[in-house]
């Protein structure tokens, strides 16, 4: 399956690193004519790699159901000669670079599909091609593509029921751009003269590297190579064997990692997007996160704070994620202040030694009258216990 991919580069430099590989490009778009994100998604316009030849495919002239269902040993027959026939100097195989909509949508479509129906149509699975029949039938036979891209996203699944999906991005390891088999079609909608061109990224079975990620991946195909000769081939018209063959897992050499989670919204780019997650370019701003609270930790403690703000510690985290206090820090006093301290003291204590020139009286609990002390046997009136007061 590939149902994201990176595409962070203009139109100039994929024609430039084609060319270095070997590959020929007689045209391509202009840089606003492809979107340059890395989180290229299904409806955007992509760069797509494939032969132009004049009297090919400018029209959809010749590809209604009737013609692609003739007898097939005709067919056989006439493209067993069309191999062995080189085109004129007036036919010369060109190569281009186009801006087409990522989701096929094939030449026969009245109206504009909605986003649901382009959905289904932006893979193709190697195995729907072996039979020589069904919707791929025109574009297997003649609009075989490459696509071009930097890499692609798969999300992993974990966790129970797999709720939670990790982004994992897959690119080469030798860091070139990567190429996917594809299949393109131009549709013209009822009443528009309007072409859209439009693709499908071809997938297969996962390779043992990819296993563990997801069960299908893309068809990658090296720049220049045979298999991608045989490919574009313009004059393999019929399907066959050998094209079905180079529909296979990639068995060349890839890097896989996980990447940032916001590559999970359609919306968002960043070149972050294809960078490990545990790599120092995606860490930087952590580190420096962590490299700011270390400086205020060992910072040397304002002896003037307010005792209710209290030092804390980023290093420290408790469940809840708020931070712990810092251990309180003792003031030393100076010796002056030690002496004018117990200066001080001295003075409260020979202030409450003196006597009081008049004595204080003192009152009961219950009368505002002062209390006065008992000079006889007999209790005083207000002083009887409390038994005899019930026996009145």
């Amino acid at each position: 399956m590939c149902g994201r991919y990176a595409l962070g580069v203009r139109v100039a430099y994929v024609r430039q690193r084609l060319q270095e590989q070997g590959m020929q490009v007689d045209e391509a778009p202009d840089d606003d004519e492809v979107r340059e994100t890395y989180n290229f998604a299904p409806g955007n316009f992509g760069a797509v790699y494939r032969v132009d030849i004049p009297a090919q495919c400018n029209d959809n002239a010749g590809q209604d159901a009737d013609s692609e269902h003739q007898d097939q040993s005709l067919l056989s027959a006439n493209d067993n000669k069309s191999k062995t026939k080189k085109p004129s100097n007036d036919e010369a195989v060109k190569y281009k670079l186009q801006s087409m909509k990522w989701g096929l949508i094939p030449f026969w479509t009245k109206r504009q599909p909605d986003y649901g129906s382009m959905m289904r149509t932006i893979n193709c699975r190697d195995d729907s091609l072996i039979e020589d029949s069904g919707m791929w039938t025109s574009m297997k036979r003649r609009k075989r593509c490459i696509v071009i891209c930097q890499g692609f996203y798969e999300w992993l699944k974990k966790g129970p029921g797999g709720k939670e999906k990790v982004p994992h991005f897959v690119r080469r390891k030798d860091g070139e751009l990567m190429c996917f088999a594809g299949l393109w079609d131009c549709v013209s909608y009822e009443g528009s003269d309007e072409k859209l061109y439009t693709y499908t990224v071809i997938t297969t079975s996962s390779n043992p590297y990819l296993k563990f990620l997801h069960e299908r991946m893309p068809v990658i195909l090296d720049p220049a190579s045979k298999e991608m000769s045989t490919w574009l081939d313009p004059t393999r018209k019929t399907w066959s064997k050998e094209l079905q063959s180079i529909l296979k897992p990639y068995e060349g050499e890839l890097e896989c990692y996980p990447v940032p989670k916001e590559v999970g919204k359609v919306g968002n780019n960043s070149p972050n997007f294809i960078v490990p997650v545990d790599s120092k370019e995606n860490k930087s701003n952590i580190a420096n996160f962590f490299a700011n609270a270390a400086k205020k930790e060992t910072a040397p403690p304002d002896l003037n704070m307010a005792k209710d703000e209290r030092l804390t510690k980023d290093s420290e985290w408790s469940e809840d994620n708020a931070p712990k206090p810092a251990p309180t820090l003792k003031r030393e006093h100076s010796p002056e202040e030690v002496v004018h301290t117990e200066e001080r003291i001295q003075q409260k204590v020979d202030v409450n030694s003196k006597a009081s020139p008049h004595k204080k009286k003192l009152r009961s609990a219950t009368h505002n009258n002062p209390m006065k002390k008992s000079t006889g046997t007999k209790a005083a009136a207000g002083s009887q216990p409390i038994t005899k007061f019930f026996k009145k």
